[in-house]
């Protein structure tokens, strides 16, 4: 997935997929470019010099001049990024003060000591919080009631010291609450090796669980793990093994395995605490099976065989399991079995299909089922009482916004924990009793220096496509403001893989309200938004309904008079990036500048590749380039291949050298290439971080930084010399 966004799928595997190229071949050439990495004074961009490389498929012969810059190993392409850097750094030196102004505006809207609500599972409540100054958070934990003492389990700064980028996940606490397991990655591969530690005394185990994914569950012995490893050179979540506590890793026993290379896998556990499952999954199939946790040494059990075109995931209650499926059910119903009785011949129904709402997802309590469901692309939450039947909608009174459930870990409450935000309102943590209908904020994430959410307006509008689709974007901006064509306007969109772009918060992007811009995302298809069919007519052949409703948005908002062409900007990023790269061949003429993001903008010569990470697995969602009709198709959009000699308008292109979603040498040769074919005068800059991969850098004060550029850059674009 080429993306770093937030999804309530309710699928324990992210649907994370690498991408990159694969091949080999003689460099023959040299890089005439600066090696220096604090260069400012860069009058001119390096030029990639060219080495013709064949690649055929299908009795078509390609030539791809800038496949050399796939080596990462080789220290002519370092040199090569390095010198792009000290290219972008010399042209925006002007811009310097500008980015550090807007970095500090974005600090300083952050509560650096601050504290997330806690939650409750297993007798202890669980929390995060940052301290002043700290990238960042520690994990907390207090038992039995918040008057209690903190236990610290893990401290996010003391575990980085040393590493240049560090990311934790997985943090599972053992049955009997004594021991927790984390995933570590401090190269940005997102690679994990897991660590465990007794939190009673502070003890290190020496257990190290190496090629991991991060994903895990504990059995109810209190000492077996089970978690999923990934294949090195592919990264597919392919293995799953069995750990017990103080054996030699080496020894641990793989209990699954999955052998088919378009498929991932995973391992979770039932809220009830009853059964630990496997599922395997790729984007339009997935296969589940399950075992009692207080029996880790037993066999998984089948609950029902992978079938094509049908997904499907489950939980537990009482004597049955609840199935979210897609069987018979475009937009995907709520179906039940007996634990003992999985095939579908004994499924009942509990919530139907229905053509215009979606089924994302549900959560069991002992009392409510509370389902998650998308109309016209908007979140609503349903609660129905198990015995009675009576059922409610949540009511969130704005016209545009991002509902979801979370921390939910107890199954004997009538208390519903949710999170709530708008494109004006932050992140709020609520409450609701599901018996009196009561709600109960318990936070409001705060934003410093002077936000008032009540200076800003959101709306709820829609363009026609030019097939008649209904597109909807939301809208943000700073009350006041006047639709006459004259202010700037960023737009923001992703459309891949089934992924809904909702309506979210961003503290950040306040710092272009308050200088006058409109902000906007484009629920495109390809998303989710409006139903299963706006995903698949955005899939396959259909892609190009993706990119052609981001233009007719764009148009949209220009005819609307939120903006004009000389200053309207794009911005999308990973499978974003490859919707920038589209319409930059496309419309150029439609845009004053666009940000692309770690885009994956060489789509056939990845897609050709089996060994490349995970690209089997994505066939589904591209098309398999072996099939001629997919490869014409995919060949007629892919932005590297599509570049040709035309006015390109000021772009940012930003990269990770250790991404391990779209790696760092596609856009590389992206931008090699329209060096050699941009007939404009525009900006063109690529900006590789040469520590970090595909989510940017891993201190939340570093990520600020990157977001202060890319808006330097629009800014400085815009000639906003006075957003100082």
């Amino acid at each position: 997935m080429r993306s770093t966004i937030t999804c309530t799928d309710t699928s324990i595997i992210t649907r994370a997929i690498t991408k990159a190229l694969g091949g080999a071949f003689l460099l023959i050439m040299t890089v005439q470019c600066s090696t220096s990495s604090d260069a400012t004074n860069v009058s001119s961009p390096p030029i990639a010099k060219v080495v013709p490389h064949e690649l055929e498929n299908l009795g078509d012969v390609r030539v791809d001049n800038y496949y050399w810059l796939k080596d990462r190993e080789n220290p002519e392409v370092i040199a090569y990024l390095n010198a792009e850097n000290d290219y972008t750094a010399s042209v925006m030196a002007d811009a310097k003060p500008l980015k550090e102004t807007l970095f500090a505006e974005m600090k300083a809207r952050i509560k650096e000591d601050d504290e997330s609500v806690p939650y409750r599972e297993n007798g202890y409540f669980y929390y995060n919080r940052f301290e002043e100054g700290n990238e960042y958070a520690i994990y907390c934990r207090k038992q039995g009631s918040l008057d209690a003492k903190e236990e610290v389990m893990l401290d996010g700064n003391l575990l980085a010291k040393g590493h240049d980028y560090f990311a934790v996940r997985g943090r599972e606490v053992s049955s009997g609450n004594d021991i927790i397991a984390y995933a570590v990655d401090t190269t940005g591969r997102r690679v994990y090796t897991i660590h465990f530690r007794n939190l009673k005394t502070g003890e290190e185990y020496s257990d190290k669980l190496t090629s991991a994914t991060g994903n895990m569950a504990w059995a109810n012995d209190n000492k077996t793990l089970f978690y999923t490893t990934m294949n090195p050179e592919t990264l597919r979540w392919d293995k799953i093994y069995r750990h017990t506590l103080g054996d030699d890793p080496a020894k641990d026993e793989m209990v699954f395995e999955e052998k088919d290379d378009t498929f991932n896998c995973g391992v979770g556990k039932t809220k009830s605490q009853k059964y630990i499952f496997i599922e395997s999954s790729q984007t339009l199939s997935s296969e589940m099976r399950f075992l009692d946790a207080d029996n880790p040494k037993g066999k998984f059990k089948m609950f029902l065989a992978r079938e094509r075109d049908h997904e499907y995931s489950i939980e537990h209650f009482g004597n049955y399991f609840y199935i979210r499926t897609n069987w018979d059910a475009k937009n995907f119903r709520l179906m039940r079995t007996e634990t003992s009785k999985t095939s579908k011949n004994n499924w009942t129904e509990v919530i139907g299909n229905r053509g215009d709402v979606l089924l994302e997802g549900f959560e069991i309590f002992k009392k409510y089922l509370v389902v998650e469901e998308r109309k016209e692309g908007l979140v609503q939450l349903r609660v129905r009482n198990w015995k009675s039947g009576a059922e409610s909608y949540i009511d969130f009174g704005e016209s545009a916004y991002f509902a979801f459930t979370t921390s939910n870990h107890e199954f004997n409450t009538v208390e519903l924990r949710y999170g709530y935000m708008s494109m004006t309102t932050p992140n709020t943590t609520i409450d609701y009793h599901m018996d009196t209908k009561e709600k109960t904020i318990l936070k409001e994430e705060e934003v410093l220096g002077g936000f008032d959410k009540n200076n800003y307006a959101t709306e709820r509008i829609f363009a026609t496509a030019r097939d008649g689709a209904r597109v909807p974007i939301s809208v943000v901006y700073r009350k006041g403001l006047v639709k006459n064509g004259s202010n700037p306007l960023l737009l923001y969109a992703y459309g891949s893989y089934g992924l809904s772009m909702d309506a979210y918060f961003s503290s950040t992007r306040i710092s272009l309200l308050d200088r006058g811009f409109v902000f906007a995302i484009a629920h495109v298809r390809g998303g989710q938004e409006m139903g299963r069919y706006w995903y698949e007519d955005g899939k396959l052949l259909k892609k190009k309904n993706t990119f052609t409703d981001f233009i007719d948005c764009a148009e949209f908002m220009i005819a609307e008079k939120y903006t004009q062409k000389e200053k309207l900007f794009a911005m999308g990023g990973s499978a974003g990036g490859l919707l920038m790269g589209a319409i930059v061949n496309m419309r150029p003429d439609l845009f004053k500048g666009v940000v692309a993001s770690v885009p994956f903008v060489d789509v056939i010569t990845t897609m050709l590749d089996p060994d490349i990470p995970l690209t089997t697995g994505e066939y589904d969602e591209w098309g398999n380039p072996n099939e001629k009709k997919y490869y014409d198709y995919i060949l007629s959009y892919s932005p590297y291949d599509n570049v040709t000699a035309q006015d390109y308008p000021n772009m940012l292109v930003t990269t990770g050298l250790h991404d391990s979603q779209v790696q760092y040498w596609e856009p590389a040769k992206w931008v090699a290439k329209l060096r050699t074919l941009n007939t404009s005068s525009n900006r063109l800059l690529l900006k590789t971080n040469m520590e970090a991969g595909h989510g940017g850098a891993s201190g939340r004060f570093k990520r600020l930084e990157e977001t202060a550029f890319d808006y330097a850059f629009i800014l400085d674009v815009l000639g906003h010399k006075e957003a100082l």
